[in-house]
């Protein structure tokens, strides 16, 4: 029986709840086909998200890792391709720092590619009817540092690993400024992505690319 470790951030910028967070409560102790899966709760602060993830890692020894982030303004499950190395940070983190155009890691190399099967998690969700897009930018946030920071973690071990980002939660935008998403969904959406990694040692051959 395999592993794969999920991990959720905690709310921030003010926020009282991380979709991420609420799904990987959800998603904890879930039986795929061939794998279980363990969860974990990550800071929303630079260097300590990524310290909390290789925590994880050590204690579970997982064959896979799928961290998860909010992305306010998505309207569907994001799976993301790439990690950059730079922090940017439009609002301060949990812990009050703010890097503007700082790298992620000094002598790191510019960016990292998910190891994750990425086009095939997105269209198993699809053929199930959840809203799900690849995508192309992690942001420059702490989503973004903390898939950077695990990828060159992870860089010389077997283990695969991505980041993908979820919709902000119903209850978190009721005045319907910004797409929503039923927590619900974004439980089953992450289950049915869960299950596409272990089912797929290679991605597929499937368009999903954007023209600008």
């Amino acid at each position: 029986m395999k592993t794969l470790l999920i991990t959720g951030f905690e709310p921030f910028g003010g926020d009282e709840l991380n979709p991420a967070l609420e799904a990987v409560k959800r998603l904890e102790g879930l039986q795929l086909k061939g794998a279980r899966v363990v969860t974990c709760t990550v800071p929303v602060v630079l260097q300590t998200s990524i310290d909390a993830v290789i925590s994880a890692i050590e204690t579970h020894k997982p064959d896979y890792v799928m961290t998860v982030g909010q992305a306010g303004g998505r309207s569907a499950i994001t799976p993301e391709r790439v990690a950059i190395n730079i922090d940017d940070y439009r609002i301060p983190d949990n812990d009050g720092n703010q890097p503007i155009d700082q790298k992620v890691l000094g002598n790191g190399p510019d960016a990292y590619f998910s190891t994750l099967p990425i086009k095939a998690m997105v269209k198993a969700m699809q053929d199930k009817g959840i809203p799900a897009q690849l995508s192309n930018t992690a942001g420059t946030f702490v989503c973004n540092h903390l898939f950077y920071g695990i990828q060159h973690y992870l860089r010389d071990t077997n283990i695969n690993h991505g980041f993908v980002h979820i919709p902000l939660m119903t209850n978190q935008c009721i005045d319907g400024s910004k797409p929503t998403m039923f927590l619900d969904t974004i439980v089953e959406g992450l289950a049915i992505a869960a299950q596409a990694i272990v089912d797929n040692d290679k991605d597929i051959n499937f368009g999903a690319g954007t023209i600008c």
